[in-house]
Order: structure tokens, then sequence, then C-alpha cells
């Protein structure tokens, strides 16, 4: 096994635990990992503003991969890649769900639009991602038979009641790999910490991929590590058996 050069942490359900916070004991592993070079990414389905004043808190160097890859930006907030959606895709997801009356959040790159509120033109907007919230299984199935017909779309989800839709090819693994290039790192140097479907392709793709316990079924299943909970400080666990010297 390749020693690890890159940690990628997802945030909600991973790293925060469920009062929303870093406990003390992960924040002192992950300094005790940063002290020894090793490189630690937050990669979120957040946007920039709900996630930077953790990268400063946690005195992160480098960068933050936000809205499930859509967009990575330099801890000093430079923005360094961004893979929008186009308009007419933002329409056609934002009807679905008014038309079936469903919780949604619409995350444009200079404003977060939630509880089925719209801008006024969609046209003055850059778009990252669109969410449906609260759902039931059988309204899970109806919208995801939907979303078939839209064509160059992404469907991920950041928790069992919701979908995320990005632009194709937006996810996380490829926002770390193109991180990986800037840093001369590869894959295989990468550890990646999720609990969603939404963390899926970057736990495959790394060279050890970790699920806390408290993660989806399909995490855990594809995981080569299971670490303890984001209550009972997995993240901090995973980096001690894997990357503390």
């Amino acid at each position: 096994m390749k020693k690890i050069k890159l940690i990628a942490l997802d945030m909600d359900g991973t790293l925060l635990n469920d009062d929303g916070v870093v406990s003390p004991y992960t924040h002192d592993i992950i300094q005790q990992a940063l002290a020894q070079g090793t490189e630690v990414v937050l990669s979120t389905g957040r946007p920039l503003p709900m996630c930077s004043t953790f990268a400063e808190e946690l005195k992160l160097p480098s960068y933050i991969i936000t809205s499930n890859g859509a967009e990575i930006w330099t801890v000093n907030h430079e923005l360094i890649d961004r893979h929008p959606l186009e308009v007419e895709q933002i329409k056609r997801l934002w009807q679905l769900g008014y038309e079936r009356n469903l919780h949604m959040w619409i995350v444009a790159t200079d404003q977060v639009f939630v509880n089925r509120q719209r801008p006024e033109n969609f046209e003055d907007h850059v778009w990252l991602k669109l969410g449906y919230g609260n759902l039931t299984e059988k309204v899970k199935r109806d919208l995801l038979s939907d979303l078939e017909h839209i064509e160059e779309i992404e469907i991920t989800n950041s928790s069992l009641t919701n979908l995320e839709v990005n632009r194709a090819g937006v996810n996380k693994a490829n926002a770390i790999n193109f991180i990986c290039k800037r840093l001369n790192i590869s894959m295989e140097e990468v550890m990646a910490i999720g609990d969603s479907l939404n963390d899926l392709k970057m736990i495959e793709q790394a060279g050890i991929g970790v699920a806390v316990k408290n993660a989806q079924q399909l995490i855990i299943e594809s995981a080569d590590y299971v670490t303890e909970t984001n209550n009972d400080n997995g993240v901090a666990k995973a980096i001690e058996k894997y990357v503390l010297d």
C-alpha cells in the first residue's frame, strides 16, 4: 500500500458529528496529519459559504471541493474549477419538483434558494446543484424515473431521503483527481472518507476508501474499511490507522 498523501473528507455525517461540529479529538488528529505533511481536503456537497469556516478552523492549507465537485476552491477563496448545470437543465429540474410539491434547494454561485423558492430569471445565475428533500421511497422512485429523461446530469444523494443533481461528470472523485494532478499525487495515495452516495465514487477510486459506520449500506459495502461513526470520531480513527506515522 502506498503512503497516504491526501485525505479527502466528506463533512455532514462524516467529519461533523450530529451537532454539526468537529470534535476536539478529531481536530487534534487532523492537526497531526497536517504536521507530518499530509494534505487534508474538505470534499462536500455544501457550497463554499457553508464550509469555509470549517477549513479555517482546521487550518487546512490547500483546497476545498464544494457542491459535490461542481466547484474547487483554494482555502483563500480562489476559484480553481467550475462545472455548472445548463440553464435549461435547472429549469426542468425545478419544474419537476414544483409540479410534485417537493421540498427543493437550488444552489447558484451567488445564492442558495430553498423551500421551493426560485429566482425571477434563471438566466441571471450560474447553477451548480439542485436537491430534492424529504422524499419517501415511492416518491424517490417516481422522481428517478422522470430524471432519466433529462440528459447530461449526475444524480446522487447526501441522505437516504434526498436526491441531488449536478452536471454529468461532476462528482467528488473527479474533483479529487483534478487536485491530485496539481499536487502530483496519485489516487492510490488518497484516503477518502464518507457516508452517502455523493461519496461513492471517491471511496471507490481512492487508494483507501473508508465508510463511517453510520454510512448508507452501499457505501459500507464499497469501502475498503469501515471506521467508527461520525459521533465516535470515525474520521480521526481512520487517520490514526492509515496515515499517522
